[in-house]
Protein backbone atom coordinates (compact mmCIF):
# COMPACT_ATOMS: atom_id res chain seq x y z
CA UNK A 1 0.00 0.00 0.00
CA UNK A 2 1.44 3.82 -0.85
CA UNK A 3 1.71 6.66 1.13
CA UNK A 4 -0.52 8.98 -0.05
CA UNK A 5 0.95 12.75 -0.55
CA UNK A 6 -2.18 15.90 -1.54
CA UNK A 7 -0.07 18.78 -3.05
CA UNK A 8 -2.62 19.63 -5.13
CA UNK A 9 -2.74 23.77 -5.08
CA UNK A 10 0.90 24.09 -4.25
CA UNK A 11 3.61 25.13 -6.42
CA UNK A 12 6.82 24.68 -6.82
CA UNK A 13 9.32 23.90 -4.98
CA UNK A 14 6.38 22.44 -2.44
CA UNK A 15 5.24 19.96 -3.97
CA UNK A 16 8.97 18.44 -3.95
CA UNK A 17 9.83 19.63 -0.54
CA UNK A 18 6.50 17.81 0.65
CA UNK A 19 7.78 14.43 -1.07
CA UNK A 20 11.10 15.11 0.24
CA UNK A 21 9.80 15.07 3.84
CA UNK A 22 7.49 12.39 3.34
CA UNK A 23 9.82 10.38 1.51
CA UNK A 24 12.61 11.20 4.83
CA UNK A 25 10.13 9.13 7.12
CA UNK A 26 9.43 6.06 4.93
CA UNK A 27 11.47 2.42 4.86
CA UNK A 28 13.44 2.10 1.19
CA UNK A 29 11.15 -0.20 -0.94
CA UNK A 30 8.16 1.58 0.17
CA UNK A 31 5.82 3.82 -2.18
CA UNK A 32 4.74 7.48 -2.29
CA UNK A 33 1.85 8.34 -4.42
CA UNK A 34 1.71 12.27 -4.85
CA UNK A 35 -1.07 13.88 -6.46
CA UNK A 36 -0.49 17.44 -7.87
CA UNK A 37 -1.77 20.28 -10.08
CA UNK A 38 1.56 21.91 -11.09
CA UNK A 39 2.27 21.70 -14.51
CA UNK A 40 5.71 22.13 -13.48
CA UNK A 41 5.93 19.20 -11.45
CA UNK A 42 6.34 16.79 -14.60
CA UNK A 43 9.67 17.79 -15.00
CA UNK A 44 10.46 18.70 -11.11
CA UNK A 45 9.80 14.74 -10.05
CA UNK A 46 11.45 12.86 -13.24
CA UNK A 47 14.88 15.09 -12.05
CA UNK A 48 14.01 14.66 -8.26
CA UNK A 49 13.97 10.79 -8.74
CA UNK A 50 16.47 10.55 -11.07
CA UNK A 51 18.81 12.75 -8.74
CA UNK A 52 17.54 10.79 -5.51
CA UNK A 53 18.21 7.38 -7.14
CA UNK A 54 14.31 6.80 -6.25
CA UNK A 55 12.03 5.03 -8.78
CA UNK A 56 9.37 6.80 -10.67
CA UNK A 57 7.31 3.83 -11.10
CA UNK A 58 4.04 5.96 -12.88
CA UNK A 59 3.52 9.72 -13.44
CA UNK A 60 0.35 10.27 -15.15
CA UNK A 61 -2.10 12.98 -15.81
CA UNK A 62 -5.94 12.71 -14.99
CA UNK A 63 -8.55 15.68 -15.64
CA UNK A 64 -5.93 18.19 -14.65
CA UNK A 65 -4.46 16.23 -11.99
CA UNK A 66 -0.80 14.85 -11.98
CA UNK A 67 -0.76 11.62 -10.48
CA UNK A 68 3.35 9.94 -9.35
CA UNK A 69 4.24 6.91 -8.11
CA UNK A 70 7.89 6.94 -6.50
CA UNK A 71 9.47 3.98 -5.28
CA UNK A 72 12.04 5.00 -2.02
CA UNK A 73 15.74 4.22 -3.07
CA UNK A 74 17.78 2.04 -0.65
Amino acid sequence: MAVELDTKGMNCPMPILQAKKTLKGMDPGDTLRIESTDPGSVNDFASFCRTGGHELVESKEEDGIYVYLIKKAA
